[in-house]
């Protein structure tokens, strides 16, 4: 089970952040995805019609902090990534949008 939690604003939306395993062999070992939706069903639908079939947000372990809301908030698609903070400690990387996680082979002709 993925540690995670949300948080609910003021207008009604909410801001989901999971701690998951990466979907990618390249990646780091684990993300944290942080999604903003009308509520936490439309969050979690939103990663699993990305193919992240498995993944079920149960409690409010690790809720999104203020930095992580306004960084989701200012992002154009609402879905955003980086490396999971390893023992606590925060990084200075970047977020990245879920396209760079999650590439879809090309299709064949």
């Amino acid at each position: 089970m993925a540690a995670g939690g949300f948080c609910k604003l003021p207008n009604g939306t909410v801001v989901v952040a999971l701690n998951l395993p990466s979907p990618a062999a390249d990646a780091p070992a684990g993300v944290r995805v942080l999604i903003h939706a009308q509520n936490r069903a439309r969050a979690l639908t939103r990663l699993r019609n990305l193919g992240l079939r498995a993944v079920y947000l149960r409690g409010n372990t690790a809720p999104p902090t203020p930095d992580e809301i306004t960084a989701v908030l200012h992002h154009p698609d609402g879905l955003i990534w980086r490396t999971a903070p390893a023992g606590g400690v925060l990084s200075l990387e970047l977020w990245h949008p879920i396209r760079a996680l999650i590439k879809r082979p090309a299709a064949s002709a």
